[in-house]
C-alpha cells in the first residue's frame, strides 16, 4: 500500500504547471484530457518531485465551493511538506524563482524549515536536514 496522489485545487492548469515545474522543480508526469463525472471536459494533470512516488493532482476548481477552497485547503495550516537534501540551495533557487516565503529559515529539532506559499496560497514547509 502507498499514497499515490494528493489533490491541490488550483485556479487554472497551465499557471499551476509552470509554478510546480518551474519554481519548485517538479516533473510533469501526466497531462491528459479527461471528463468530469457529468461529462464536461477537464484535464488530468499530475506533477511530482523528481524521484518521488507520491504525486500531486492539480485539479482546476469546478464551481463556487471548490473555488472557495483555493489556497485554504487545510484551513490556513501548513498542509504540504517538501523535503530536500540541500536546504540552502533549494531555498536560494526557489527564492530566485519567485517563490514567496512567509517565514525566514530556522532550525528546529527535526531540521531546517521555512514556510512558503504555493501558486494558490496554500502553506508549505520547505524541510531540510539540521544544519
Amino acid at each position: 500500500m502507498r499514497l499515490d496522489l494528493i489533490t491541490i485545487v488550483v485556479d487554472d492548469y497551465d499557471p499551476a504547471i509552470e509554478y510546480f515545474t518551474g519554481a519548485l522543480g517538479f516533473d510533469l508526469v501526466e497531462d491528459s484530457p479527461s471528463l468530469t463525472n457529468d461529462g464536461r471536459p477537464k484535464r488530468w494533470v499530475v506533477v511530482r518531485p523528481p524521484g518521488a512516488q507520491t504525486g500531486i493532482l492539480l485539479a482546476r476548481a469546478d464551481g463556487q465551493q471548490q473555488k472557495s477552497a483555493i489556497g485554504n485547503q487545510v484551513a490556513g495550516r501548513v498542509g504540504f511538506f517538501l523535503r530536500v537534501d540541500d536546504f540552502d540551495a533549494a531555498y536560494r533557487r526557489m527564492t530566485a524563482a519567485g517563490v514567496e516565503f512567509i517565514t525566514a529559515p530556522r532550525t528546529e529539532p527535526y531540521g531546517q524549515v521555512a514556510v512558503f506559499l504555493d501558486i494558490s496560497g496554500n502553506r508549505w514547509d520547505l524541510l531540510g536536514p539540521a544544519a
